[in-house]
């Protein structure tokens, strides 16, 4: 079994930065790719970014290029997104997931999720 924990969140104000922090345990870990997503109040979850945890290709959503970098520390087993320039729309709970090589893409491991409130 793999877990997913993340870190990282708060409040802050507009235009501030917050790095967020998604450590995974388990013997079975061993994705393909991780990624970032979000939920809002009273919206769907969204794809935020996303790392390919062998190569670390990367993948954003257009709403945050430019602002937000994802990055990997593999020995750590350690998934990062450092967001600048955050703005009240970023406002949201953020977890993390993984996929399995055996299935690239199909996340079946969550964190519990972190907060991050942006005040205008």
């Amino acid at each position: 079994q793999v877990q997913l924990v993340e870190s990282g969140g708060g409040l802050v104000q507009a235009g501030g930065s917050l790095r967020l922090s998604c450590a995974a345990s388990g013997r079975t870990f061993s994705p393909y790719f991780m990624g970032w997503f979000r939920q809002a109040p009273g919206k769907e979850r969204e794809f935020v970014a996303g790392i390919v945890w062998s190569s670390g290709g990367t993948a954003y959503a257009d709403s945050v290029k430019g602002r937000f970098t994802i990055s990997r520390d593999n020995a750590k087993n350690t998934v990062y997104l450092q967001m600048n320039s955050l703005n009240p729309e970023d406002t949201a709970v953020y977890c993390c997931a993984s996929d399995t090589r055996g299935a690239p893409y199909e996340y079946v491991y969550w964190g519990q999720g972190t907060q991050v409130t942006v005040s205008s």
